[in-house]
């Protein structure tokens, strides 16, 4: 058996592949049906939009009829220009039964009134609505309007134009139910015979109202949006949020919707938004906005007018088609399920005879002959073990020798094959903690060749490398295999005495170091003497860490090559003023930092 449950794990993964490829497939369809249905929906929203950005134009434009019908009746030109703009005549009583008309006739009238040019704008009629019905003015409570830009903005108008106000809460004292309402108040003059402008018909429009009426054959769920030039939100679901600017606090419409910014900086005429898009600002509606041109005046050139609908509206068909595609997902899963486990198995049963054979590649005693006979694919597999068999064991037992020299080589010197600093502070740390638990001493010779530099100069460098060999041959004859020695570079060589020998024969051993390297060396046929001047330093007395042990011992070797007449000495013997003064001078080259990280530069050693 290649393994257990490999069978399983196969059928999984193919049952896995099939079922993803139909569940993708069916989430592709899906996501693709809910797209179009969105799609769908932000188009007729955008319809009903502009349908109502149409009927609203319409609707302005029909109130601008009726204020210019008002205007153009002989009667109001009569009555504006009238010297008593305050008395009563029979004319002027049958002109305000003609305005009750238009009051009675439509409900989103607030205000129709007709103003005088002079008496600082008196009005003259006035009716206003309070609850459902229109209510005249009495002389008593008609008021002067000349201050208000409706009234000197409209007389600035030529006959026929109409003055369009901005949608603004109506603050006017007396106005009965129109005091407080979203208000927008179209203007026309009023004209004689002879051109001159002698008033104005005004009539105020409850907002509300007109929307209203505007949307009525509008979704009930559906929720409407407009704002000014600016964004102040005019109309909003949350009445709280409308006419900010009239309450000390503005509310942008292209704060909160950012994506219709493009609408207020004329780049765009109309944006549509989804929650699934944009998810922060659309929520879970689709809202459609568009820019329309508004009034002739200076006021409020354009507005911005929205409509909303949720988009569980419109992602309806959409959740019942994913139901079925579900259904479809399922069936092709099982299917993909029984279909993956027959070629499963008819994929496995091949590859287990080969299995064995895999799993002991190396072990000749326990694998069993390989098919190697067949002429299929697993013949084919079979050959090929058996040739990698024996190249990778070959490339193996290469890798092994190689790293068991490398591991040498990182721990030992090239030219004498004695250790490197790296392994000789390893040592001398593992000696000192040693010595430290047993108060044992122990001592470290650091020993310099004195003629080294004129052999290299005299002979050249390979005559100094054989000078080298020798010595390193010499120095480990010296020893015992509790002690060690050690090159540190160039014609530096460092000894460890352990135990007992490193208190009292320490010098003894240095004496005959000296000896055996003042000796004549036969290198090459050449006979020469080397000299070695060598210091001393002892745990714990003259350090208790290698790097001060081997610095130190260093500093005695320099005061016993320095001093001439010393073939050896102590660091302990040294003054403490030269001790001192050699430590410092010394510390330059044989940092105690530098010494402990020895083992980082053994590369460089090498």
């Amino acid at each position: 058996m290649l393994r257990p449950g490999l069978t399983f794990r196969l059928s999984v993964l193919l049952a896995c592949i099939g079922v993803l490829a139909s569940g993708a497939t069916g989430y592709y369809a899906y996501r693709a049906n809910r797209t179009m249905l969105v799609k769908e929906a932000e188009h007729s929203l955008m319809t009903s939009t502009e349908l109502l950005a149409q009927r609203s134009s319409v609707a302005i434009e029909d109130i601008a009829a009726d204020a210019q019908v008002l205007a153009s009746l002989p009667s109001s030109a009569a009555i504006a220009q009238a010297d008593d703009g305050a008395g009563r005549n029979a004319a002027r009583e049958r002109l305000a039964q003609v305005f009750f008309s238009f009051m009675a006739h439509h409900r989103e009238y607030l205000q129709v009134r007709l103003i005088a040019r002079g008496h600082h704008g008196l009005e003259l009629i006035r009716f206003d609505r309070d609850a459902n019905r229109a209510v005249r003015v009495e002389d008593s409570g008609l008021q002067e309007k000349g201050q208000f830009a409706y009234v000197f903005d409209t007389l600035a108008l030529g006959v026929g134009h109409i003055y369009v106000s901005p949608i603004t809460v109506n603050h006017e004292r007396g106005a009965h139910a129109a005091e407080g309402r979203p208000t927008l108040r179209l203007g026309t003059p009023v004209a004689n015979d002879h051109g001159v402008m002698v008033g104005v018909v005004v009539i105020d429009v409850d907002l509300a109202k007109l929307l209203e009426r505007l949307q009525v054959d509008l979704p009930g769920n559906y929720e409407v949006y407009l704002a000014n030039e600016w964004g102040d939100f005019l109309v909003h679901p949350d009445a709280s949020q409308t006419f900010g600017f009239d309450k000390g606090r503005r509310i942008f419409m292209q704060e909160r919707f950012p994506a219709t910014r493009p609408l207020f900086e004329a780049g765009r005429s109309a944006v549509v938004l989804n929650g699934l898009a944009q998810p922060v600002q659309a929520s879970a509606r689709i809202l459609a906005f568009i820019h329309r041109p508004f009034g002739e005046s200076e006021g409020n050139r354009f507005v911005v007018l929205g409509l909303s609908r949720p988009l569980s509206d419109a992602l309806n068909g959409a959740s019942m088609l994913g139901n079925s595609i579900v259904r479809m997902v399922l069936i092709s899963s099982l299917l993909a399920i029984v279909l993956a486990v027959m070629f499963a198995r008819a994929l496995v049963q091949p590859l287990q005879t080969l299995a064995h054979a895999a799993t002991h590649f190396f072990a000749d005693h326990t694998m069993q002959a390989l098919p190697v006979r067949r002429t299929d694919e697993i013949g084919v597999l079979a050959r090929c073990f058996e040739r990698m068999r024996g190249e990778i064991r070959s490339h193996i037992d290469g890798l092994h020798s190689r790293q068991h020299e490398l591991a040498h080589l990182a721990r030992h010197d090239v030219l004498t094959g004695l250790p490197n600093r790296m392994l000789f502070m390893e040592r001398l740390e593992e000696a000192i903690r040693d010595a430290a638990a047993s108060a044992a001493p122990l001592a470290v010779l650091f020993v310099d060749l004195d003629r080294f530099k004129q052999i290299n100069d005299q002979y050249g460098h390979s005559a100094g490398d054989d000078v080298l060999v020798e010595v390193a041959r010499r120095l480990q004859g010296l020893l015992s295999s509790a002690d060690m020695v050690a090159r540190l570079g160039g014609d530096e060589f460092v000894v460890l005495i352990n135990g007992t020998r490193s208190a009292g024969p320490a010098p003894e051993i240095a004496s005959r170091i000296k000896e055996t390297l003042d000796d004549v060396l036969l290198v090459n046929e050449r006979r020469m003497t080397v000299g070695a001047s060598i210091g001393i330093s002892q745990f714990p007395g003259d350090g208790i860490s290698a790097g001060a042990l081997l610095l130190n011992a260093d500093a005695a070797m320099y005061a016993a090559k320095s001093d001439g007449k010393c073939a050896y000495l102590r660091y302990q013997d040294l003054p403490e003023a030269q001790r001192s003064r050699k430590t410092a001078g010394l510390a330059g080259e044989f940092d105690t930092d530098d010494l402990a990280a020895a083992a980082d530069d053994a590369g460089a050693m090498l």
